[in-house]
């Protein structure tokens, strides 16, 4: 209800009422306004400061679980990335090695994002620290996880070719020698049967009968088959990989290949002879690796095992019979 104001007239001895004019009603009306406001501000206030909303609280309990899950997070990395070294350390010191493959550098498998601003943004937010030790950590399995891949990748290549190199590699004797009886003169400095000199012996020699079957020590392709100066009638086979043989005072002329044939491990390519300069009929046989002459005698695995191997290894260092 609208409030009625009177003033007392003196003269009349009466009460008039009294009609505010417009500046009075302005301020009576700012004055509500105002108390209003100061009233609405005090208890907005104290309900702010007083009472805990809903809302607020589950933020922050949200906010708290969700940092705890960041740090479970960062502990199962640090864990993760425990595992990923051993297998790196698996790849490099058991695959790799066994594969005669060079391992990956710390530095090929460790590569980080340097010279980029990738974590910029986290470091505007809240807990940026831990958020940005977790991403790093993340950055970096990652990483590793994408170079293991390509090093299995690579092991796997390696393991298919090296069944095919197996294969090219020299490992039998050229002759049939299971007792070990044709075996006559080793590979290092021996003295020469004809010019009676001190000479390096290039492979090793196996005594046997003429026509005695010869027989390739990998798989490979003949190279040459014809008369070489001093070694008579010679074979040569290049393996691939680095390997080649030679089979030396062969029988004239009975070569059973010819050049650019393919041979395989066990094929009989000629027959055991006396040509050349020889003193007796026999085999001479050479394996050479990149070149290089070496001592055959460790390229028999398949048909030697240890006790064979070190029999072997007193006949020829007792050098035996010399023929060449």
């Amino acid at each position: 209800m609208r409030k009625v104001y009177y003033i007392f007239n003196p003269d009349t001895r009466t009460y008039d009422r009294v009609y505010p004019n417009f500046a009075q009603k302005f301020l009576t009306m700012l004055r509500r306004v105002l108390l209003y406001i100061i009233f609405g501000g005090i208890s907005f206030l104290v309900f702010y400061l007083l009472i805990d909303k809903p809302s607020v609280k589950e933020f922050e309990n949200e906010n708290s679980q969700l940092l705890a899950r960041y740090k479970i997070l960062s502990s199962r990395l640090d864990k993760a990335l425990l595992v990923m070294r051993d297998i790196q350390q698996r790849d490099d010191n058991l695959y790799r090695v066994m594969l005669d493959a060079e391992p990956l550098s710390e530095a090929v498998r460790n590569a980080g994002y340097a010279g980029t601003n990738r974590y910029d943004d986290l470091l505007k937010m809240d807990n940026a620290g831990l958020l940005v030790e977790t991403t790093q950590k993340v950055d970096l399995l990652e990483k590793q996880l994408y170079m293991q891949i390509r090093s299995f990748d690579e092991i796997v290549a390696l393991d298919k070719d090296a069944k095919t190199r197996l294969r090219h590699v020299p490992a039998i004797q050229p002759i049939s020698n299971r007792d070990l009886k044709r075996t006559a003169s080793g590979y290092g400095y021996r003295i020469d049967p004809v010019y009676n000199v001190r000479t390096f012996h290039k492979g090793m020699d196996f005594t046997c009968d003429k026509k005695t079957p010869v027989y390739a020590t990998a798989d490979g392709v003949v190279e040459s088959a014809k008369w070489q100066s001093g070694y008579g009638y010679t074979v040569v086979i290049d393996h691939g990989y680095g390997y080649k043989t030679l089979y030396a005072h062969l029988l004239d002329g009975k070569f059973l290949v010819k050049p650019k044939q393919q041979v395989v491990r066990g094929e009989q390519i000629a027959l055991s002879g006396n040509s050349g300069k020889s003193t007796g009929p026999h085999l001479h046989y050479e394996v050479l690796v990149k070149g290089r002459n070496v001592n055959p005698i460790n390229y028999y695995f398949m048909d030697l095992d240890a006790d064979g191997y070190d029999e072997m290894l007193r006949m020829a260092e007792n050098h035996g019979k010399i023929y060449d």
